[in-house]
Formats: structure tokens, sequence, C-alpha cells
């Protein structure tokens, strides 16, 4: 039976692993065999996306690099075949900020699919929009994602079948606890920009997507859970602006976070692709390799730096979400 997702506080009811904060995606995968599983990563041109397509090549899979540019996604899939000794992983262009740019990687994939890694990520200093005038963090995290998905559907139920289900990863952030979702001003129309808010916002609709995906799609195997990598230095902050770079500044110094390496932020990542506890459960916020506690949505921050807060798991507005989202690509 699949399960959507647990509010409960006490961390004896959540699902566990035997992974820590300081596991690294090899330490996961030491013993599994992927051979045969069709994986796609998105971003995985640099950091997190990397290192998480290399791991599960490393493991057998056959991986899809998903990402914008090619260049830089044909370096990466240069260094996963030498460094693994594994099957060179194809490289695919994907631009989750264009609605065509997705539909073309949708339409040319040809059979199933067993893990499809949300991990694209981008940060911006000032407010960007789409051609649609979508904002350019919620278009590219969520929406490009969330049309991905959606367009992949039924080759991740060919892939549940033949392996006893399927499962997608969305890479949300400890930054969802600083907002949910304004639906009367999701594109930032009406009030003032204020670029980690946008970013804030794009990541809990990460996990609302997790919580509505598994909710429609477990009956066809298909389960979805979010992730928080952690606190890694990689290319996504070149973009900040100083009042970003202060606030994680801040918060490091306040032990909100530790930073990890790019091995151990891809390692919860991995978890919820392959760990046996969250093969046929969805709808879950990870932390750490492991199910993370549910606070209240005044929570503060510094004091609970490892839960996800209610709003980021509340199924009635991942209902919502999923519904305004699928009018959106249809405008």
């Amino acid at each position: 039976m699949f399960s959507m997702y647990s509010r409960a506080v006490d961390t004896r009811k959540l699902i566990s692993t035997p992974f820590t904060s300081s596991s690294t995606a090899d330490d996961v995968l030491r013993g599994v065999d992927l051979t045969g599983v069709r994986a796609i990563v998105t971003g995985a041109s640099s950091g997190l996306g990397t290192e998480t397509a290399r791991a599960l090549a490393a493991a057998g899979a056959e991986v899809t690099l998903a990402v914008r540019n090619t260049t830089a996604g044909d370096v990466a899939a240069e260094t996963i075949e030498r460094s693994t000794g594994s099957i060179r992983p194809r490289v695919v262009r994907l631009d989750l900020a264009d609605r065509a740019s997705v539909t073309r990687f949708v339409e040319a994939w040809g059979g199933p699919l067993h893990l499809l890694i949300n991990n694209a990520g981008v940060v911006t200093g000032g407010l960007e929009r789409t051609q649609e005038g979508w904002e350019l963090q919620f278009a590219t995290h969520h929406l490009g994602h969330f049309a991905l998905a959606t367009g992949l559907h039924h080759a991740m139920a060919r892939g549940a079948a033949d392996r006893d289900g399927a499962r997608i990863v969305s890479v949300s952030s400890t930054a969802h606890m600083r907002s949910g979702i304004d639906f009367d001003d999701l594109h930032f129309e009406r009030r003032g920009y204020d670029p980690q808010i946008a970013y804030a916002r794009s990541k809990t609709a990460n996990s609302l997507f997790a919580v509505e995906a598994t909710r429609l799609w477990a009956s066809d195997g298909i389960v979805a859970n979010a992730v928080n990598p952690g606190g890694i230095a990689t290319g996504l902050q070149r973009n900040f602006t100083p009042e970003q770079k202060a606030s994680l500044d801040a918060a490091e110094a306040a032990g909100v976070f530790t930073y990890k390496t790019v091995e151990q932020g891809a390692a919860t990542s991995v978890v919820a692709a392959v760990a046996p506890e969250f093969a046929h459960s969805g709808g879950h916020y990870l932390d750490d390799a492991q199910e993370a506690y549910t606070v209240p949505d005044d929570a503060d921050l510094a004091q609970h730096p490892h839960g996800v807060k209610e709003w980021a798991l509340d199924p009635a507005t991942a209902e919502r979400l999923w519904n305004v989202s699928t009018g959106l690509l249809r405008g």
C-alpha cells in the first residue's frame, strides 16, 4: 500500500534509514545494482546534479543528463564515464523555463523511465521572467519540472510496471521555510520582488508537487518525494546578491546548517531514489537521509533547521497548486 505523507512530529513515527548527514551518495549505493534502471537527472552538468548522475551511473543505471548547456553536459558525461568506467551518460538539451524545450524533450523520450531526479535550479538576484511573463525561479523549479513529470508520466508508468515501481525525486531546500505559496501573486505582478521569497516559494512548490503526484500516481506504481540536500557550495550561488550572501552566512553562523560536500549533498537524493524504505511511500520531505519532522508554519527556522513546514505538505494546497499549474501550462 502506498502511503501519502506523514505529518507526525514524533520522530519515532517517521521513516528512517541507516544513513546520516555525513553519508555520501556512494555510501547509499554500496551493494546496489541499478542495471536496467533508466534515469533522468535534470541540471546534471555541474554540482549536485553531476554527482547524483555519477553515483547512479556507477551503480549501473542508464543515465540521461538533461541540461540547458549541452557543452557543459558533454564534459560532465565524459567525466562520469572516465571516473566510473560505466556507459557514458546520454546528454539531451532541456531548458525548463522554455515550454517548447520541455515538449521536445518529452516527445523524444522513448521507452520506460524508472527514476526522474528533478534537480535543476536557478537563483536570480533580481526579477526575471519567461516569455509567458512567469517569474523565472518558480517557472524553472516548479512549472518546468511539473511539465516534464506530467509529460513523462506514461513512460514512468511503464517503468513502474517492469521494475515494481518508479520514483520521482524533487529537490527542495530549507529555504522553503521562508514562504508558502501566494496564489494571489504567483509571479510578483502586484508586490515588490524579493528573490529570496521567490526562491522559497518555488522550493515549497517542489515539496507540494511530491504530495499531489503521489496521491494521483501511486496507483500507477509511481511515488514522489522531496529532498533537502543541505547547504552545499555550488555554482548555483554565483548569482547571489550581497543580501542573499549575507543571509546565508548568518544562517551558517547561527547553526541553521553546516556545509556539506557535494558527495554528501547528493546522498539524500539518492536515498529517495533507491532506498527500500521509500520504494512504495511518497509525499514525504527528506532531510539528512531521513524523513523530516513537521513543524508549524510559524516555527523559527533557527530552532527547526531540519524540519518541514506544514504548508509544504498540505494536501489541499498541493491539489490546488497542481490544478493551477495545469491551467498555466494549458494557457
